[in-house]
């Protein structure tokens, strides 16, 4: 596992914008019908102010590796959890090599940083034992139409 990358605000690397919303787009809105121009003018909101939400990107130099958002939220039965680690993507050719649960981690500190006491992700059920492995606690299961499984992840003291 190399850490020969970097993880920024998409903020300060725009050039990623493009790429960003078509992995997001592909890999979750596209076979339910929702336009790609939809997941465009989501992902600005991501490029407006300080505060949530936000988009993180890993890159090398020019390559781009993956991304997390960090949201206000990301399940409509949920309202009452905030904030949420979303659209956690990772090329093919960059998978399993750390990229992810950085990415995932850096969302969380930015979380924690703003003054959450805890961050949720949601996952389908066979990614559960994934998410365990790096720190997250299922508090539900069989959430909404997709049968999702709610994680929770509190602040350390230390933050």
């Amino acid at each position: 596992m190399t850490s020969d990358y970097t993880i920024s605000d998409l903020r300060q690397q725009a050039d990623f914008f493009d790429i960003v919303a078509d992995r997001i787009w592909q890999a979750w809105w596209k076979r339910h019908g929702v336009p790609e121009a939809y997941i465009v003018e989501r992902l600005r909101e991501n490029m407006q102010g300080t505060d949530l939400p936000i988009a993180l990107v890993a890159h090398r130099g020019p390559d781009f590796l993956g991304t997390a958002s960090l949201l206000v939220s990301d399940l409509d039965e949920r309202p009452q959890y905030t904030p949420w680690v979303a659209a956690v993507w990772t090329e093919p050719d960059a998978r399993k090599q750390g990229i992810a649960p950085a990415l995932i981690e850096r969302a969380c500190l930015e979380a924690f940083s703003r003054g959450h006491a805890r961050v949720y992700l949601c996952a389908a059920p066979p990614r559960r034992a994934w998410y365990e492995s790096i720190g997250w606690t299922p508090i539900e299961d069989g959430v909404g139409a997709l049968k999702l499984t709610v994680f929770v992840r509190e602040r350390p003291e230390a933050v």
